[in-house]
């Protein structure tokens, strides 16, 4: 493959690059749109599942949501500029930026959920999140000086194989049970979605898919009779204007409980830095050589701005700049996006906009989303290596199905805790298990990957060493525990010194290193990532560049 594309290169001086081109008119609407949709969703998720009040929602979430994507992409329109100015190119792209979908889901059925399911306190759930979302920034703030070194030592499987996980259980499987609530909407958009990301079709005029498939889902659901006229008109009595501001004292409250929020907030946020440390792999491949410690500090201060406004979602870079470039997107069309989401947030229309868009039209777009995720994460390591992308997607499985009977009991009336787990197991759920397995579902995804993809390649020193990382983290409670705790699940940890001892035994008997098969492409590029060489990340389809899925 390539490692660039095929662009004309045209010299440019400070006087002559181009602001604005047709181009990036085309991959404004291809992301703005993607945009819209991720900021109804959150928007949904803080409302109707956390129950937020709407009014706390839409006059101070959005807007402090508004305001870090602002922020950060005119950010990336400068860092663009400055890239054109210095190579002399008017066909530099910026990078794409706004609200983490994986995170988006993330704070709210890992962190606010329970925290509301707990207190009956939407408010106390919405300062968790917050302070978890404060968490992720300065963890990715210090992620910008130390994270090239942890990508030294952690295998590419373990890294995707969780966000497999997270992507299959947390982003993927509500958006489909809602669907199919309605699928008589949902899978002709479906179709669309696939038929215009997967399969490369594009329709005249570069009109981009994803508006054609949220306008044809819409139609379908207003002429079928699916939506509520009356709505609308609340949705217009909801139009509320909202400017962001700084309110420490919320954030502060939540973080007076922030130990629990360290097992997830810290795998995440190393996992932000290392998807960003992928993305910026992804547009060098496509000729634009950012910085990355630029990018990594633009994400932590992001995310840190929004959580002292009040904004649960951190943001994030998104995958598919190179993409959006192919396109035609330069250096304004994130800033435009930006800008026009920002003032969609301010100006509080979103009521009215979630009163005209239909569910069943949105979710098939997140779907999509869960898939990209997780087909990534099989296509980005050798075939040797899917066992570990499939372990580690199975402790947020875990995390996911607890949930989902928390959920079920609590609805109820009951809890786990007062059913019994022993009456749970008698009737085919273990819960106990489930529980311990899914407590830092993230940290112990990487774990037990890492752990495998070493002996799959026979490093047993390797493998006793993560052994031993898992162990140390369990009795600090970082994982398989519901908080921080010193000696909070000693049988665990013991069972990941009985599996160091046992991979210590294999190293002494020093069995030969897995041989890698030099006419298998997938071990060739395996081999070539862990060695530290750039790879061109973009797929192809019948030897053709594929077009760059995104908005992850």
């Amino acid at each position: 493959m390539s490692s660039t594309f095929a662009l004309p290169k045209g010299s440019v001086t400070g006087g002559n690059l181009p602001f604005w081109t047709r181009g990036d008119l085309n991959a404004f609407f291809g992301l703005g749109i993607n945009m819209l949709v991720n900021v109804l969703v959150l928007a949904g998720l803080a409302a109707g599942v956390v129950n937020i009040p709407a009014h706390d929602v839409y006059r101070v979430i959005l807007p402090a949501l508004g305001v870090e994507l602002l922020i950060g992409n005119v950010f990336y329109f400068l860092l663009a500029r400055r890239l054109a100015l210095k190579e002399g190119r008017t066909d530099v792209a910026a990078m794409p930026y706004g609200p983490s979908v994986p995170h988006m889901f993330i704070v709210t059925f890992v962190i606010m959920l329970p925290t509301y399911l707990q207190t009956k306190d939407p408010v106390k759930a919405w300062e968790a999140g917050i302070a978890w979302a404060f968490i992720i920034g300065l963890i990715i703030l210090a992620g910008a000086f130390v994270g090239p070194y942890i990508r030294k030592v952690t295998p590419r499987a373990a890294l995707l194989g969780t966000l497999a996980g997270i992507s299959i259980t947390f982003i993927s499987m509500r958006p489909a049970a809602q669907m199919f609530e309605a699928s008589w909407i949902a899978l002709p958009v479906l179709t669309l979605i696939l038929i215009g990301f997967v399969s490369g079709v594009r329709l005249p005029g570069n009109v981009p898919m994803g508006v054609v498939a949220l306008g044809v889902g819409t139609a379908i659901a207003w002429i079928g009779g699916y939506m509520d006229g009356g709505a609308v008109s609340d949705g217009v009595n909801d139009i509320a204007f909202g400017l962001p501001s700084l309110d420490f004292a919320r954030l502060g409250h939540g973080l007076d409980s922030i130990s629990p929020l360290l097992a997830t907030a810290i795998p995440l946020g190393i996992y932000n830095f290392m998807e960003a440390m992928s993305n910026v792999e992804s547009a060098a491949a496509a000729g634009d050589k950012y910085n990355l410690r630029a990018i990594l500090l633009a994400d932590g201060t992001g995310a840190i701005i929004g959580a002292c406004a009040g904004c649960p979602f951190p943001p994030a870079v998104y995958i598919g700049q190179p993409g959006w470039k192919e396109a035609g997107g330069r250096i304004s069309y994130s800033l435009a996006t930006g800008v026009v989401i920002f003032l969609l947030c301010v100006l509080g229309v979103f009521p009215l906009l979630a009163a005209v868009l239909p569910i069943p039209a949105i979710v098939p777009i997140l779907l999509f989303i869960g898939l990209v995720i997780g087909a990534q994460s099989f296509r980005a390591v050798p075939k040797a290596y899917y066992p570990a992308v499939v372990i580690a997607m199975v402790p947020n499985v875990a995390s996911w199905g607890v949930g989902q009977v928390d959920n079920a009991l609590s609805a109820a009336g009951t809890s786990a805790a007062k059913v019994g787990f022993d009456n749970l197991s008698a009737a085919g759920t273990i819960y106990g298990g489930l529980n311990t397995l899914g407590q830092g579902a993230v940290l112990v995804g990487m774990i037990l990957a890492a752990i495998t993809v070493f002996i799959v390649d026979r490093k047993f020193l390797w493998a006793a060493g993560f052994c031993a990382f898992g162990g140390a983290l369990t009795l600090v409670g970082l994982i398989h525990s519901a908080k921080v705790h010193v000696f909070s699940n000693g049988k665990v940890a013991l069972g990941y010194g009985f599996a160091a001892v046992v991979c210590l035994a294999f190293a002494y008997l020093k069995p030969p290193l897995r041989e890698l098969d030099p006419n298998d492409p997938e071990d060739v590029e395996g081999a070539a990532f862990e060695s530290g060489e750039e790879l061109d990340p973009t797929p192809t389809v019948n030897g053709e560049r594929a077009p760059e899925p995104v908005g992850v």
